[in-house]
């Protein structure tokens, strides 16, 4: 998931880890997955949690944090990128996609994910900080619901992955429906992988897509959606909505957008978590079996 700031779970108080970088998987042009040695440490965390890397241990990031500090007026914070491991996987997985400066869009250069996508990183000693974050599946799921729904836009699909594929080895009877948007076809994370549980857990798994960039998604299969998630959609997904749960993340509105709205006296534009929230209320879905996690 891309870096943004966050608060640590309450439940256990974040430990510094030293890891190295087993290696580094290059999922899509712009998106790497590296894989994490915690060496004898067996890390106890949760899937869909995050980890914390600050970015002034790098050396070669020094001079770009000097001059973003100058700029902001304040420290450079530390980075949170979900977890797309799952406890029982050997490794300790972050998926990072590479942040884009836009002129007169974006504010300022992203500091740390090109670096983590790019570094060459394989080998590498880091000093990471975890496990944080309420993102997770609560311990009495199956007695909650049978049904939970994610919704996911791009890099948000990184904790989701983990937490289905956690709820898949622990055996949990809950049906999992996987909606993930996206570009185009070539920009979807773990494609194959979700594919797979998919098609093994048949009974459990429905995985559908929606592509805003390709001139004919048919070619993909009937799974695979035109356009931006709708509300039509949701009501053909969702048929359980007073009892499913629903797990949301992608990109939301930033605090950046919502100062230069208040500047220009015009409304921020909505993204794809205000999009999904107003569908969701409007079919009637209780806040309360709605959990969300945002960057931008």
């Amino acid at each position: 998931m891309s870096a943004a700031e966050a608060s640590p779970s309450r439940s256990r108080k974040p430990v510094e880890y030293e890891v190295t970088v087993d290696h580094v998987r290059m999922d899509t042009h712009d998106t790497a997955t590296l894989f994490l040695d915690f060496g004898d440490v067996r890390p106890d965390y949760k899937a869909g949690q995050f980890i914390n890397i600050d970015p002034h241990q790098f050396p070669a990031l020094g001079r770009l944090s000097a001059y973003l500090q100058e700029q902001k007026g304040r420290k450079e914070p530390q980075r949170s990128y979900s977890l797309a491991s799952a406890p029982h996987e050997r490794h300790v997985a972050i998926t990072v996609k590479d942040e884009e400066f836009i002129p007169g869009l974006t504010r300022y250069p992203p500091l740390l994910s090109p670096f983590l996508v790019h570094g060459r990183l394989t080998g590498a000693r880091l000093k990471v900080l975890g496990f944080m974050g309420p993102y997770v599946l609560p311990e009495d799921v199956e007695t909650r619901t049978n049904h939970v729904v994610h919704l996911v836009a791009g890099s948000g699909a990184v904790p989701n992955f983990a937490i289905l594929k956690d709820a898949l080895h622990r055996g949990l009877k809950t049906r999992h429906t996987v909606l993930m948007s996206n570009k185009t076809w070539s920009d979807i994370l773990y494609r194959d992988e979700l594919e797979a549980l998919a098609q093994q857990h048949a009974d459990r798994v429905r995985l559908v897509h929606t592509l805003t960039r390709e001139l004919d998604e048919s070619r993909f299969g009937p799974d695979v959606r035109k356009g931006r998630v709708h509300q039509s959609l949701l009501e053909e997904l969702i048929p359980d909505r007073d009892t499913c749960l629903v797990y949301a993340c992608g990109p939301a509105i930033t605090p950046w957008d919502r100062r230069k709205a208040l500047e220009t006296r015009t409304p921020a534009t909505p993204r794809f978590m205000e999009t999904v929230l107003g569908h969701l209320h409007a079919l009637g879905i209780d806040d309360k079996r709605i959990r969300r996690e945002t960057y931008g």
